[in-house]
């Protein structure tokens, strides 16, 4: 790649840039969501392992998943049956939380 190519820019630094084993990204360009995409994304994490890609960290649980899009008609009809009613698309943020397994504990953080 020729000098000027490699010149830094915005946040980019050239001499970050490195082999990305271990990494994938699939994305729909439209910005459409599909659950193909979804199972697809899954698919390539679990043929992921063999270059570091494991989706778990044995100490700690932490690791590599995918980001979705938040699937607001799922939310909408899933807090439907418990009664309630969410905001608009883009009203709403959505949050996971990883409780202790030991039961008191659990019960203590919630």
């Amino acid at each position: 790649m020729p000098e000027k190519d490699r010149q830094g820019q915005g946040l980019y630094l050239p001499e970050m840039e490195h082999d990305s084993c271990g990494i994938g990204f699939m994305a729909n360009l439209k910005g459409l969501k599909s659950h193909q995409l979804v199972d697809d994304a899954l698919t390539m994490l679990e043929n992921m392992e063999h270059r570091g890609g494991t989706g778990r960290d044995i100490n700690t649980g932490d690791g590599a998943g995918i980001l979705i899009q938040i699937p607001h008609s799922f939310f909408v009809r899933a807090c439907k049956k418990i009664g309630f009613q969410l905001p608009q698309s883009g009203g709403y943020a959505v949050g996971m939380i990883f409780f202790p397994q030991d039961e008191k504990k659990r019960e203590r953080s919630r």
